[in-house]
C-alpha cells in the first residue's frame, strides 16, 4: 500500500527525516503545524486510492480531519497517524503505536477502521481529547443531565467502545480523592460561566459561555487494524 505523508511542523519533519525519508512507499509533503486548506487540499486532489499519513501531533491530525470534512472526503480517505509524542491522546484512545518505526509499519500494513469523528459548534473537530475547567454551569449528554453546578474538569473523547459517539467524563476533586462520572452519548452541550475550552491540545482563543460537541454523520477511516498497543 502506498501513501502520501503530511509531515507537520518541525517535530513531524524530524520524524519523517529519521524514519520515512528512505522508504519509497511514501511521497512526502512538508507542511506547517496544523495545516490548512492551502496545504492539505492539493494533496487530497492528488491522493487517488492511496492512504494519507499524518506525522505530527493530535492537533495536526485534527486539522487534516477538518479538511477531509470540508471537502467531503471523510468517508473515502484512509488516514494513518504517526504521533510525534508518546503522550498522544489519539494513540492512547485507539491503541496506536507511539514508536515512530512501528507506527510507520502500521501505516503501511494496517487496515482502516471506522471511528467516531466529533465536531463542535464553532467549526472544528475533535479526534482525541477535549477539556474544560474548572466550570460552573449546566450540561447534558443527549437528554441526560450530567452537570448542574460546578466541576473541576470536564473531558470529552470519541467513544472507543463503538457506542453512540462520544464519552463525557465529569471530574470533581474532593478533600479525599477524586470523583469522576462517565456518560456516553451522541452529543454534549453545556452552558457555563466563561471558561477555557481545549480541543486536542489547542485552546479556543477566548473563554466560552456555551459549547457543543457532537458526532459527525460519517466516521473517520483511521488505520489501526493491526495495532498491538504502544
Amino acid at each position: 500500500m502506498r501513501g502520501i505523508v503530511l509531515a507537520c511542523g518541525n517535530a513531524g519533519h524530524d520524524v519523517e527525516s529519521r524514519v520515512i525519508a528512505q522508504r519509497d512507499e511514501f511521497g512526502v509533503r512538508h507542511v506547517a503545524e496544523r495545516p490548512g486548506k492551502a496545504e492539505v487540499d492539493p494533496v487530497l486532489d492528488e491522493l487517488g486510492d492511496q492512504r494519507l499519513v499524518v506525522v505530527g501531533t493530535d492537533a495536526d491530525l485534527a486539522a487534516v480531519a477538518l479538511r477531509l470534512l470540508r471537502t467531503e472526503r471523510v468517508a473515502d480517505v484512509p488516514v494513518a497517524y504517526v504521533p510525534v509524542s508518546g503522550r498522544s491522546e489519539v494513540a492512547s484512545l485507539w491503541r496506536l503505536p507511539t514508536d515512530p518505526r512501528r507506527a510507520v509499519d502500521l501505516a503501511l500494513t494496517g487496515e482502516p477502521d471506522r471511528v467516531p469523528l466529533i465536531r463542535d459548534d464553532v467549526g472544528g473537530v475533535l479526534v482525541g481529547l477535549g477539556t474544560m475547567g474548572p466550570v460552573r454551569g449546566v450540561a447534558y449528554c443527549d437528554d441526560e443531565n450530567v452537570l448542574r453546578g460546578q466541576a473541576t474538569r470536564i473531558e470529552v473523547r470519541p467513544d472507543p467502545e463503538g457506542g453512540p459517539g462520544l464519552v463525557v467524563r465529569v471530574v470533581n476533586r474532593r478533600l479525599i480523592g477524586t470523583r469522576a462520572e462517565e456518560t456516553a452519548g451522541r452529543a454534549f452541550q453545556i452552558g457555563l460561566l466563561p471558561a477555557s475550552v481545549v480541543s486536542d491540545g489547542v485552546a479556543h482563543p477566548r473563554p466560552m459561555t456555551k459549547w457543543t460537541y457532537y458526532r459527525h454523520t460519517e466516521d473517520l477511516r483511521l488505520v489501526r487494524g493491526l495495532a498491538g498497543g504502544r
